[in-house]
């Protein structure tokens, strides 16, 4: 049910201004008098974060033990939250570096990095599907030719929010794929959003203004809220941008604050103070609330105000792991077998741990079916690294920096 940014956004290289949810390095270009105004930071907070790259481990690890032994972590679905925050802090930092560095954003650049990174692997995954829907009898893959011209269009979270009872059986075989449908969406939307809020607006205005559009994400569930409107809510991206937004406020932030301003000393001092019990209410939260089933006053709580209360705990273990590498838990995110696995393989270890599961379970595997999803999961992810993903990757290297004009045209 959660996604690995990219999940759900992620990959590859080390050089500053590159990033793995994007997949592209661009050598830093002088910046233009009116790009830096009021964000003097971006183009040194474009690099990378092996915390966040562990942390993408952790939750990725989640969303599996929680697809195989519910009763082990029944609110582990909360891991969709954190990838939300994590995709929507990355893609924006690098938004406001690319603007700072050249003056305006590529989006066509931007769009094409994005399908780079996520639609072929993507529609291997579909195809290895559809293919054992069509030629085997299967239960798990019954209907998947259909599920996989979903998730391939990135549709599957707009079916699943238009069904009122239980979920059909239209997008079951690739039900995971919702996440990525949200994050897809917002891919499309908040670059455009966040350009026109560049060009038209002091920096201030544009920090304030994504502020103010974390809450109505709020405001708008509150509205839609009756227990009919569970998936509606759920499954929206309208519904769930805040978490995404919330990761966006944060990468404005940090950007519009000098490395010597005090105010980034103090977000700096209570980020580390904050960042393990947030880490351990995320981690209650997953180990002891049955976040998708009817739990009365805790769900309205939950579907309304619960989404961005999750978005600020996971804001705030981004802002500790940007600020803090230095800390304890910064260090052990960054562990590398943990950052490796973040880097390169969360995204495609989201992608198949769902077709395996079924897979085994239509074979009437039981007893070790953790374990083997583990190793048969890890084994895809490395496929479609090394024979998809890392080759592409690759090509939107050679993508040439945008001009302003361009961006300009563009917009």
């Amino acid at each position: 049910m959660a996604k690995a940014p990219d999940s759900t956004a992620a990959a590859e290289t080390e050089r500053e201004g590159a990033d793995p949810a994007v997949g592209v390095d661009r050598p830093a270009a002088p910046a233009t008098p009116r790009a830096t105004r009021g964000f003097p930071s971006a183009v040194s907070r474009a690099g990378r974060v092996s915390g966040l790259d562990g942390l993408r481990t952790l939750a990725v690890a989640l969303v599996v033990v929680y697809h195989v032994e519910r009763d082990v972590v029944p609110g582990g679905s909360v891991a969709v939250d954190v990838f939300f925050t994590i995709s929507g802090f990355v893609i924006t930092r690098l938004l406001l570096a690319e603007y700072v560095r050249h003056g305006g954003i590529s989006l066509m650049s931007f769009y094409r990095r994005r399908w780079l990174r996520l639609v072929p692997a993507m529609l291997a995954m579909c195809a290895f599907c559809a293919v054992l829907g069509m030629t085997t009898s299967l239960s798990g893959f019954a209907g998947s030719v259909q599920a996989a011209g979903l998730s391939a269009t990135f549709l599957t979270n707009v079916v699943r929010a238009m069904e009122t009872g239980p979920y059909s059986g239209l997008t079951a075989p690739l039900a995971h794929t919702w996440s990525l449908g949200v994050e897809e969406q917002f891919y499309l939307l908040w670059p455009l959003a966040l350009l026109f809020l560049l060009r038209r607006s002091r920096a201030r205005t544009v920090l304030l203004c994504t502020a103010a559009l974390c809450v109505l994400p709020l405001l708008w569930r509150c509205v839609l809220w009756n227990p009919d409107a569970a998936h509606r809510i759920y499954n929206g991206t309208d519904t769930r941008a805040d978490q995404l937004l919330a990761g966006a406020l944060v990468a404005v932030v940090l950007a519009r604050l000098r490395a010597d301003d005090p105010r980034l000393a103090l977000l700096r001092t209570w980020a580390g103070r904050l960042a393990w019990p947030a880490l351990a209410l995320l981690g209650l939260v997953a180990w002891q609330v049955p976040l998708t089933e009817d739990l009365g006053g805790w769900t309205t709580a939950w579907y309304t105000i619960g989404f961005l209360a999750v978005a600020a705990l996971s804001a705030t273990l981004v802002a500790a792991l940007e600020l803090r590498p230095e800390d304890r838990l910064s260090r052990l995110l960054a562990l590398t077998p943990l950052a490796w696995v973040g880097r390169n393989l969360s995204y495609g270890i989201y992608l198949w741990h769902y077709p395996v599961i079924r897979l085994l379970a239509s074979l009437g595997m039981n007893e070790g079916r953790l374990a083997a999803t583990v190793v048969l999961t890890l084994l895809m992810a490395l496929l479609s690294h090394y024979a998809i993903e890392k080759p592409l990757l690759r090509r939107s290297h050679v993508t040439k920096a945008p001009r302003p004009a361009l961006a300009t045209a563009t917009t």
